[in-house]
């Protein structure tokens, strides 16, 4: 029952789709600012994460430079948001020119990608001639350039002091609305036939080539994809926070990213909302705790670092268990939000019918179930005088 379930159009509507807008809602106007705050952060580490996942898993450069990219799109959506006076009263020595641009936030986000797509464009050339661990730790050497120009150019950054006072303009729909837009453009970016080459380069890259694909190509178009949307995710989260500086992305951003990637899985875009919400959720639980608690009339002393611990056990165990994430390689969220046989399927009345025959199908097959018609108490007697003669 449980297969045909989960296959039908109507409940992967209901589960993905109308779920999270009535609950988006509910959010919006019923919950604390606090609470919110932590959902958009969710979000915006979903679209962080389903970027990575271009490179990492789809074909297969292990790139851990993604915090970089997120610092780009962070500096240039706030630079050109921010008003002319703002802007000069946080960096003194601002260029007149730049001073004086501003625009709207969404322009801004598609700006700081594009800015981030061109910075993939000139790391790429010599750090996608490399493979395995020395592309990686190239990568690294990619954050830490990008932290020293941060660093050294206050005209332009103000320096280590970093930027703030932009205004909030990540609020919930707008969050949501980017993040729908930015998977849905990865998704159909995965099954066409671009997705399928990175599939076959991750496979073997030698053995595509010989088919004529240039992965040399496909390696730099998936790197400029995944530094746009790292750059889009970092200008959202630039104007959640609303301060930043080169030092909130360094090493342990860029390894917060892709532990997400790990623990929802690589090789997936639906990966990025387990491993976004354990990674979002799961401190936030866990940090109540570390203060110190009643149990049973019991006092329990402060446990500094409790969140950092189980974070830790649980990466393990997942990197042990499953080595495809929590998703185990399944794409099964997206295909529901995006997938045509989820839209086409809530039109057709047969969908409605076969969801309620599964419905009361379970609802037969449980202990609690009494027939209550007369065809099916004589059905009942039947069986039992069967039984009875046997």
């Amino acid at each position: 029952m449980a297969k045909r379930l989960f296959a039908n159009p109507l409940f992967k509507f209901l589960v993905t789709v109308a779920a999270p807008l009535i609950a988006l809602f509910c959010i919006y106007f019923k919950v604390a600012e606090y609470y919110q705050i932590v959902v958009i952060l969710f979000m915006i580490n979903v679209i962080l994460t389903a970027s990575l996942n271009i490179t990492n898993g789809f074909i297969g450069i292990f790139s851990m430079g993604q915090a970089g990219f997120m610092a780009i799109g962070a500096y240039a959506g706030s630079l050109l948001t921010m008003s002319a006076d703002l802007k000069i009263s946080r960096i003194p020595g601002i260029p007149e020119w730049l001073a004086n641009v501003q625009l709207p936030f969404i322009p801004a986000l598609i700006i700081a990608g594009m800015v981030a797509a061109a910075a993939a464009v000139i790391f790429g050339f010599p750090v996608l001639r490399a493979k395995g661990h020395y592309l990686a730790v190239m990568t690294l050497g990619m954050i830490i350039i990008i932290k020293a120009i941060l660093d050294n150019n206050s005209n332009l950054t103000n320096g280590a002091k970093g930027i703030s006072g932009m205004e909030r303009f990540s609020t919930l729909p707008v969050v949501f609305a980017v993040m729908i837009v930015s998977l849905f453009f990865l998704y159909r970016m995965t099954k066409s036939a671009f997705g399928r080459s990175m599939a076959a380069i991750r496979s073997d890259a030698d053995a595509a080539s010989s088919l004529g694909i240039n992965a040399t190509k496909y390696r730099m178009i998936a790197f400029v994809v995944s530094a746009f949307f790292g750059a889009v995710g970092g200008a959202l989260w630039a104007h959640l926070q609303q301060t930043i500086a080169p030092s909130l992305f360094y090493f342990s951003r860029t390894f917060s990213i892709i532990e997400m990637s790990v623990l929802g899985g690589m090789s997936t875009l639906s990966g990025a909302f387990p491993g976004a919400a354990i990674v979002t959720f799961v401190p936030q639980i866990l940090a109540n705790f570390e203060n110190g608690f009643k149990i049973f009339g019991f006092d329990v002393p402060a446990l500094n670092g409790l969140s950092a611990i189980v974070m830790s056990i649980v990466f393990i165990l997942v990197i042990i268990k499953w080595r495809g994430g929590v998703t185990r390689g399944s794409e099964y969220i997206v295909n529901a939000m995006f997938g045509k046989d989820t839209w086409t399927g809530i039109l057709r009345k047969q969908t409605y019918i076969d969801f309620w025959n599964i419905l009361c199908g379970g609802f037969k097959n449980s202990i609690h179930y009494h027939p209550h018609t007369i065809e099916e108490k004589e059905q009942e007697k039947k069986n039992e005088q069967e039984k009875n003669e046997q």
